[in-house]
């Protein structure tokens, strides 16, 4: 944000700028107090900084007990300046200009750490953060998705945003992250679903392999695989339709929706909704859809090596007409020359011309003919195809129905907006227990701010999932109807 805010004047962190920071955070009855004498710097740990056009990072070093500090919305070009406050868990840098990962090192201590909507190109120098849980680094000039690979380092990481980056319009992002990350729990506010991590193990194993060895089976063999499986399911109109791709697709980039995967209850909630039958449902339509494009690719063949074979029989009756004529014609034309002139040349070229006439009625019969057979032969096909495509469409409506997924949707709305409901009630009330409080970020805790807030979020929300479930029956339909 702050990188594309023009024409400010920078600042400079000082004692007066920190001074006033703490007195904010100071409780209203301790305020005058707070202004009467300097707050010892030692009993400080948590700072906010947010919004000061602030371009360094400096005179922080008496604070050396910060475990909280923001930094957000400022013009930061480098990270510096924190080496002494060694027990910082939670630092927010989103929304500056930093450009290089740097200036850690000492913060081993750290668990949350935000990087979102800086210039940073490359993941690095990070190998002291082990404690990391939280990373977010979405929207910075990040291209080259292998750099991932250098999170495996830090085995306590369990969330991570890399939403908005270049890298991430690459095909098979995701499953790239995945695969070289399998611990993540959330990737890109997204819940990484278990199936997706067994489809991997069972690609890559899980006997150790080198980077490199997953790489050559990431890069090869599951890519190869996925073109395999999205080609046949997008010829048999059932793509994003096996295993989770379709649960996985109603929470592709709603973010209010991840946030409130963070709530006491949500993540069981998740893991429980494709058990209800969701998965079930998809797979069975996917696998039927599977059967019936092989059905419907016999169906063609079979037309199209009939089509040829009435073909070869013209072709071959044809040339047999073609070359008797032109062995008898050769004889006629023998006889008119040894007949030189008179009445026998003349008969014997009146005969010649009645061989082309023969030749004609022929090759015309069998014109006559091949076009019956090719006619018959297309409404045949035409009468099984269109058999094949109301049996698809029937059983779409009605062995393997959509409705189903929609009523687990609506299921999954309705005990979801319980739970928010609850929380609601239990935060206005104080009676959230302190530490699950605090374990709700603050995006989150800001959707908490009424009732219609927190109830249009998660209704809109549904509405998108249920539209996304409409229109993948939708497509399933016109495509079978196009075909």
């Amino acid at each position: 944000m702050s990188q594309f805010v023009k024409n400010i004047e920078p600042n400079i962190i000082d004692d007066e700028m920190v001074q006033k920071a703490i007195e904010e955070r100071c409780p209203e009855d301790l305020g005058d107090l707070a202004r009467q004498e300097n707050v010892n710097a030692k009993a400080v740990t948590e700072l906010q900084l947010s919004f000061k056009s602030i371009l360094q990072i400096n005179n922080l070093w008496p604070l050396e007990n910060l475990t909280k500090l923001q930094l957000d919305n400022n013009v930061i070009e480098r990270i510096e300046g924190l080496e002494s406050l060694v027990h910082l868990v939670w630092l927010d840098l989103s929304f500056n200009n930093i450009q290089v990962i740097e200036g850690l090192d000492t913060l081993v201590k750290l668990q949350d750490l935000s990087l979102f909507s800086n210039r940073i190109s490359k993941i690095e120098h990070m190998d002291t953060l082990q404690e990391l849980q939280i990373f977010s680094i979405g929207k910075n000039n990040l291209t080259i998705l292998e750099d991932v690979v250098y999170l495996r380092r830090l085995k306590n990481l369990r969330t991570l945003n890399l939403s908005g980056n270049p890298f991430c319009s690459k095909e098979h992002y995701t499953l790239f992250v995945v695969a070289h990350l399998p611990s993540l729990v959330y990737l890109d506010f997204k819940l990484v679903r278990h199936s997706t991590v067994r489809f991997l193990h069972s690609l890559i194993g899980k006997s150790g392999n080198s980077i490199l060895q997953s790489l050559c089976f990431v890069g090869a063999g599951i890519f190869i695989l996925l073109i395999l499986l999205c080609f046949s399911s997008k010829t048999a109109f059932v793509e994003y339709l096996n295993g989770s791709l379709l649960f996985d697709s109603l929470y592709a980039e709603d973010i209010e929706a991840a946030k409130l995967a963070s709530l006491p209850g949500v993540e069981d909630l998740l893991q429980a909704y494709p058990s209800w039958g969701f998965v079930l449902v998809s797979g069975n339509l996917h696998n039927y859809g599977l059967e019936e494009y092989e059905k419907r690719e016999a169906e063609v063949s079979k037309f199209y090596r009939r089509f040829h074979e009435i073909l070869a029989v013209n072709q071959q009756e044809s040339r047999r007409i073609i070359s008797d004529f032109e062995s008898q014609n050769q004889r006629r034309l023998d006889e008119v020359y040894q007949a030189g002139s008179g009445d026998t040349a003349e008969s014997k070229q009146a005969q010649g011309k009645e061989d082309i006439h023969q030749l004609w009625d022929a090759l015309m019969t069998l014109e006559v003919l091949v076009s019956n057979d090719l006619e018959e032969l297309l409404q045949d096909f035409k009468r099984n195809i269109d058999v094949m495509a109301s049996t698809f469409i029937e059983t779409i409506q009605g062995i393997y129905p959509f409705y189903s997924c929609r009523d687990l949707e609506n299921e999954h709305h309705e005990k979801l907006m319980e739970i928010a409901i609850t929380t609601l009630e239990k935060l206005e009330e104080n009676e959230f227990e302190e530490d699950l409080q605090d374990d709700l970020p603050d995006d989150v805790q800001r959707l908490f701010v009424d009732k219609n807030t927190i109830v249009n979020i998660i209704n809109t929300s549904h509405s998108i999932r249920l539209r996304k479930i409409d229109k993948r029956e939708s497509d399933m339909l016109c495509n079978i109807y196009q075909w």
